[in-house]
């Protein structure tokens, strides 16, 4: 069955980016600190990255267990549509109250609000895992009760500001259960939580 998870790396004060937009070479130094080569992404996107063993084995799990992921229209905009294809080359929803005129065959625009693009996303995973990415995505699935778990890559630094991962949550606390994983690569510690659904 389909779960819903959202991951992301964050720093230690909590953010998946620092101030304007900043930090991402602390919150993902862990992709090319390792000895393991691994290329990903399509002719759009084609990224090398060379991980610890740990951090390695953990990504390649997480890729062939992920089916579709659903994102915001800002992170869609920001890397510009991932040059047409996202780096995990899986079929991405994009929630957004504007969809744009012209697309790739990648990406499926979704209007109608979080459950939607959720239900969207479970359909063309195909029986895997549906991500989602990343705070405001998350935070509004967590208020709707759709998320079944979170993977936290947690970066040693200390961001002291930007965008928080989880930030001002409408249905506070959720509870959490775990860490169900914890594996520690080099610079990044890998946790996974499960959602305790009420």
């Amino acid at each position: 069955m389909s779960k819903v998870f959202a991951g992301a790396s964050m720093s230690l004060d909590g953010y998946v980016a620092g101030p304007g937009q900043s930090g991402f070479d602390h919150l993902f130094a862990w992709n090319t600190n390792g000895d393991v080569e691994m290329s990903i992404g399509g002719s759009g996107t084609r990224l090398t990255l060379r991980m610890s063993q740990v951090s390695a084995g953990r990504y390649s799990a997480l890729l062939e267990s992920t089916g579709a992921l659903v994102v915001g229209r800002f992170l869609y905009d920001m890397t510009n549509a991932w040059g047409g294809e996202h780096p995990l080359q899986r079929p991405v929803v994009v929630l957004t109250h504007n969809p744009p005129e012209h697309s790739s065959e990648h990406f499926t625009f979704v209007t109608e609000g979080i459950e939607a693009a959720v239900a969207k996303a479970k359909e063309l995973a195909d029986g895997r895992n549906v991500g989602l990415n990343s705070g405001t995505i998350t935070r509004q699935a967590l208020d709707a009760g759709l998320v079944d778990e979170i993977e936290v890559d947690l970066v040693p630094v200390l961001l002291g500001g930007g965008t928080p991962f989880f930030g001002e949550l409408a249905k506070a606390p959720v509870k959490l259960e775990g860490p169900v994983s914890v594996q520690e690569g080099v610079g990044v510690t890998h946790l996974r939580y499960l959602v305790t659904k009420a």
